[in-house]
């Protein structure tokens, strides 16, 4: 769009369209010479616009410096008509202008224009009369100036001969404006005072307020200036008395211990870029007063890099796998998977020395042996073991560190884990990883990302230290009890190594092998002193405890003991005293728990399922009552919602085969179904109790028996397939613990069979099924099967993704 000018005929003024450049926290004056940075797209177009034509624009502030797309009413209406000077493109898209301004012009409205802002603008036309008030006022506000420039170091005493020589009234208010250090409407109200006398004025007012200010700053100046020289003149004295401290003999502590430091650096073995930094700070300590604060933050952090152990400072590993497995057997019975990776890691590391430390992850229950079992393996590789506990840690910085410019500043965990190993190659347990918090303060669960990805811990960067730490040679070993609370992120890196919960058989070895004898010496008894039979530890873990772990066995064999111990005393050191099942209660109590037996006959409407909890496997019984009513359907027993739909769909299959079953084909009508699932205070939930709850409902409407020696476990669809569970290892051993004959079991579930011990398989008759028809002719009683031959629904394998996995939401959970 062309620029032109009119004339207002009312006021014979001129009016100019020009293209409009909104500016950020500055105001440009007439007669000012100012570079400016243009980088928003429409500024520059008013640029290139004022280039194709007389090169005038029209610089005006705009209101709020962090508008980026300013409108109308966030621009001053007075402004500075300018002349480009020059202009030049630079790589990064901006533009550097350098602009002189002109004259003083308004705003009078903003001219349609997509590109860019352009204005009808009216040039403001000044008085140029110098009368003796405006005299007074010029010479007033020089010698201000002159204070002013005298005071402020930062404008030089150049611009006050330039400024002595101005005459003109209104260019010297808008040449020494163009100089103060004023606030963005402090300057635009001086721009838009037109009457030179008036803005002299005010530029006064400004001036001798910054002139105050600046005074104040003078005095504060000189007050720590004084004490700058008082510090000096101590450190000088401190000097003076160390000299003569050392001409009487008497020694000097920090040169000592800067002389022991450099010791230190040449017994140790540093990487350079540690050695570098050590010698820098050991430089800097030289230069300081021994009594200032920031000496002893430059003497902790050396101590810190001369502490720490790197790249030779390691401990060989104990290559000899059946030494190594001896060990580890020594201390812990069964945790064959685990052992069994560490065996691994140690076969390959006799073959080669790149291999880094694995990042494992033993995830379960509490009381199992995790953290002494990381303890065991540290023993059996020869290695120093380290642990850190991290449960309810929710500070970022206990992890990777304070900054050095913090009060009482240190490493973070890993790093003083290190120094306490004194080796770089240790076992370093982090327990309870997933009881890691989060706050205001960080998230140390992602601050430990770098040091278990084994790409990255080769260059561990702790916030103290400051310098990289390699870690690839730390053998990670962590813990928890759920993994469903630790990030997934950090799971990804670590090798997860699940430990179940110790079956019966496991517990009552673990007791005669490890916690009897270790009981006994504890409380100072003899192994002649008390036997303690395995009917009774047997009883002590069915009756006594409920867990998945030992911890509670053993602190019932230390109460055993202590009692014991009691009547040693009172009768003498040769007293023996044999624990049986039957004199157990007289050392406990009463017992404390109740686990589940097969009933003592079949039953109509009676099925036993089987259930996974935490502390091991239980039998579940499952009761169906029918009686006359209008078709309601009842679920009780605290069941969870996914057990319901389960019951749900167990009743679906029953209807659907209602005429091979003799039933009427609207039987459902007419009756009531109950199901109940004691023990009623007891959560339950899960699919894998299905086709217990539908042969319970077929019992019950063909009023025949369910064999009390068969239990069974899996989930059933509505067409009858049968679909595998979890956790079949502990549900078996609950079964054989009932004394179970048969156990019924998803088809798909057979390759779990390989983890149960074979005496067990055994005893029990292990009974593999792909369809709920099976299940029927299986477990009911009857002199002929309940669904015949012909009736039999042949079904098509299920596809991969049904496939589930082992302990993933696919049991009944028993709280």
């Amino acid at each position: 769009m062309p620029m032109f000018f009119k004339f207002d005929d009312d006021k014979k003024q001129e009016i100019i369209v020009i293209p409009l450049l909104p500016l950020r926290d500055v105001v440009i004056f007439p007669h000012m010479v100012a570079p400016l940075f243009v980088g928003r797209e429409k500024s520059i177009r008013a640029l290139e616009e004022a280039m194709r034509k007389n090169k005038e624009i029209l610089l005006v502030a705009q209101k709020d410096a962090k508008t980026n797309d300013p409108n109308e009413e966030d621009i001053y209406r007075v402004g500075t008509i300018g002349t480009i000077v020059q202009m030049l493109r630079l790589p990064d898209g901006t533009v550097k202008v350098l602009v002189e301004g002109k004259k003083r012009a308004r705003i009078l409205r903003y001219v349609p224009n997509p590109s860019f802002f352009l204005v009808e603008a009216e040039p403001i036309v000044e008085s140029a009369e110098v009368g003796v008030e405006t005299e007074a006022l010029i010479r007033t506000l020089l010698t201000a100036f002159e204070n002013y420039v005298k005071l402020n170091k930062k404008i030089p005493s150049e611009v006050l001969v330039t400024v002595a020589s101005i005459e003109e009234p209104s260019r010297l208010a808008d040449t020494i404006a163009s100089h103060l250090g004023l606030k963005l409407q402090d300057k635009q109200e001086i721009l838009e005072t037109v009457n030179p006398a008036e803005r002299l004025e005010k530029l006064y007012e400004k001036i001798q307020a910054e002139l105050e200010i600046l005074q104040i700053e003078k005095r504060i100046r000189t007050r720590v200036k004084k004490q700058m020289e008082k510090a000096q003149k101590e450190y000088y004295l401190t000097e003076q008395m160390r000299a003569i401290q050392k001409e009487l003999g008497e020694k000097d502590d920090l040169k000592s211990e800067i002389q022991e430091f450099e010791e230190r650096l040449k017994q140790k073995s540093l990487p350079e870029e540690v050695e570098q930094k050590v010698r820098r700070e050991l430089k800097k300590l030289k230069m300081m007063s021994p009594m200032s604060a920031e000496a002893t933050v430059v003497r902790n952090y050396i101590d810190w890099l001369l502490s720490l152990p790197w790249t030779n400072e390691k401990t060989e590993d104990r290559l000899d796998i059946d030494e190594a497995k001896k060990i580890l057997d020594e201390d812990h019975y069964g945790l064959e998977k685990p052992k069994e990776r560490i065996l691994e890691y140690l076969a390959v590391r006799a073959l080669t020395n790149k291999l880094r430390g694995p990042i494992l992850c033993f995830v379960g229950p509490p009381g199992v042996g995790k953290t002494s079992l990381a303890k065991s393996i540290a023993r059996a590789m020869g290695r120093k073991f380290v642990r850190v506990s991290l449960g309810g840690v929710r500070d970022e910085a206990e992890i990777r560190g304070h900054r050095r410019t913090y009060i009482g500043a240190l490493p973070g965990k890993i790093i003083q884990g290190m120094r306490k190993a004194g080796t770089v190659n240790p076992v370093f347990l982090l327990d309870e990883i997933d009881k890691l918090g989060m706050d205001f303060r960080g998230d140390p669960a992602s601050a430990l990302l770098e040091a278990l990805d084994p790409e990255q811990n080769k260059a561990f960067n702790d916030h103290y230290i400051e310098v990289d730490y390699d870690l690839s040679n730390v053998l990670f070993i962590t813990t928890a009890n759920v993994l469903h609370t630790i990030p997934w992120a950090l799971q990804d890196r670590m090798e997860i190594i699940r430990i179940p919960g110790y079956t019966e058989d496991e517990k009552l070895q673990i007791a005669k092998r490890f916690l009897i004898p270790k009981q006994l010496e504890a409380h100072g008894l003899k192994p002649e002193n008390c036997t303690i039979s395995d009917s009774a530890i047997l009883t002590i873990i069915r009756r006594y405890t409920r867990e998945a772990g030992v911890r509670t066995l053993e602190r019932e064999i230390g109460t055993i003991c202590r009692k014991v111990a009691k009547e040693v005393v009172k009768h003498g050191p040769d007293h023996v005293v044999k624990i049986t099942a039957s004199s157990v209660p007289k050392y406990l109590g009463i017992p404390k728990y109740r686990y589940g037996e097969i009933e003592e006959k079949d039953q109509i409407g009676i099925a036993t399922g089987l259930a996974w909890t935490e502390v091991g496997g239980e039998l579940l019984t499952i009761e169906v009552a029918v009686v006359p009513g209008k078709g309601n359907f009842t679920v009780t027993g605290k069941l969870g919602e996914v057990m319901q739909e389960s019951a749900h769909a167990a009743m679906s299959y029953v209807r659907s085969r209602a005429e091979q079953l003799g039933l009427e084909r609207y039987f459902y009508q007419k009756i009531d179904v109950h199901i109940h699932v004691p023990e009623g205070a007891t959560p339950k939930d899960g699919p894998s109790a299905g086709i217990a709850i539908a042969t319970a409902i077929v019992s019950a409407l063909i009023k025949k028996p369910v064999s009390r020696e068969v239990a069974m476990t899996g989930e059933i669809t509505l067409r009858g397939r049968v679909l595998p569970i979890g956790g079949l290892k502990e549900k078996i051993l609950a079964a054989h613990r009932g004394r179970v004959k048969k156990v019924i079991i998803p088809k798909e579930n057979e390759k779990d069979l390989k983890d149960i011990p074979n005496k067990i398989l055994k005893d029990i008759k292990i009974k593999l099924v792909e369809h709920m028809d099976e299940v029927l002719n299986e477990a009911i009683v009857s002199d002929e099967p309940v669904l015949k031959q012909r009736d039999l629904v042949v079904p098509s394998p299920p596809p991969p993704s049904l496939s589930v996995g082992e302990g993933v939401g696919t049991n009944v959970n028993l709280s």
